[in-house]
């Protein structure tokens, strides 16, 4: 199978979708891979390092989407990139659909075949091709608190961990998944006081066993939560509903209760975001203040680090991808690679997608007879 892998284009996005380790993997499975040049100059991969890994290194993208079967990303594709896609190609990257009808219709209209890194499960049901960015995330998440609670960028001027004398930061992080995991463990590690909220008792008790009491454990319920949000500086947003679009459950009317200069992290942006006056911002422009508050709702998190990003991205789709590049669409026949087929030939496949954006939903081994 021709791989193809175009330099990533939405903003400040400097990951890439295959590196020059996993290219070895693919050429020595018998595969030809397509690079578009410098699409691993964030990760300081130059060309000649993918041409000595027995990549084919190609001046633009549109050679690279006109030619390859299967397109290997990191980002969902931007209008000029899934303009390009067609019947017949597989797209593998993240795409979350569910808060973005124009790139659904986009894929829809393209023919092609797009599977999701995000919706893909294993064995336990985790979502183990989201976990490398969800820790990369969760860990950023405390880092970018920590800066928007600075006086220069409109914070309240509070170290997160105090020191001696001066009470640390208060952190709450909704939800206790790995994002919400990773956040709390370095937030935990800066001496900041932390409270995780989760609707799950089952994973509060795990906390409470790993955190060994350094943290305090919440039931979720929108009470608990405003009362917590009105004392906080800050909230780590990292709440996700596989496939949909996040839950808002911070209100405009609990901003009103909050402190002058507290911050905002929304970890669940890439799904909508899971704060009502949460919108999608960049690594330009990280942060914008709406009565009082800092937000930090920034797309995509990791790309800010691509260097460990793409590595540990890779680590964890090499080998559905080499699966996909070995057997094509039989790949699929593993029922935890078919929970990541979101489009297949002008059909949304992924039951949470089309909920959230009220589309028709077909069965993903409904849609692959149909092929």
């Amino acid at each position: 199978m021709k791989v193809g892998v175009p330099t990533e284009i939405k903003a400040n996005e400097h990951r890439v979708g295959l590196t020059p380790a996993a290219v070895s993997e693919y050429v020595a499975a018998g595969h030809e891979v397509v690079v578009q040049s410098l699409a691993g100059a964030g990760i300081g991969a130059s060309d000649e390092t993918y041409r000595a890994s027995g990549a084919i290194v190609a001046d633009t993208a549109e050679e690279i989407f006109a030619t390859a079967d299967m397109i290997v990303k990191v980002k969902e594709p931007q209008a000029s990139e899934y303009s390009q896609l067609r019947e017949g190609q597989i797209l593998y990257t993240y795409l979350h659909l569910a808060p973005d009808p124009e790139q659904t219709r986009g894929l829809l209209s393209s023919g092609c075949t797009a599977i999701a890194y995000e919706t893909v499960t294993d064995a336990d049901a985790t979502l183990p091709l989201l976990a490398p960015m969800s820790e990369v995330a969760g860990r950023l998440s405390i880092q970018a608190a920590a800066s928007a609670l600075e006086k220069h960028n409109n914070g309240e001027g509070l170290l997160l961990g105090g020191v001696p004398g001066v009470k640390p930061a208060e952190i709450v992080v909704i939800g206790g998944g790995v994002v919400g995991t990773n956040a709390a463990k370095m937030a935990v590690g800066l001496g900041a006081q932390v409270t995780i909220f989760d609707r799950s008792l089952k994973r509060l008790r795990q906390l409470d066993d790993l955190f060994d009491g350094r943290v305090h454990t919440v039931y979720s319920t929108k009470a608990a939560l405003a009362d917590a949000v009105a004392t906080a500086d800050a909230v780590i947003g990292a709440v996700l509903i596989p496939g949909a679009a996040a839950p808002r459950l911070v209100t405009r009317d609990m901003l009103a209760t909050m402190k002058e200069g507290a911050a905002l992290v929304d970890v669940a942006i890439d799904q909508g975001g899971c704060f009502e006056t949460s919108t999608a911002t960049t690594h330009e422009n990280p942060t914008y203040v709406v009565d009082g508050v800092v937000h930090y709702c920034v797309a995509n998190m990791p790309g800010a680090v691509p260097k460990t990003s793409s590595y540990a991205l890779n680590n964890a789709t090499l080998q559905h991808g080499l699966a996909l590049a070995n057997n094509g669409l039989r790949a699929l026949d593993n029922p935890f690679l078919l929970q990541g087929l979101n489009v297949h030939e002008g059909k949304l496949t992924y039951k949470a997608a089309a909920d959230s954006l009220e589309y028709g939903y077909c069965d993903p081994r409904e849609a692959l007879k149909c092929a």
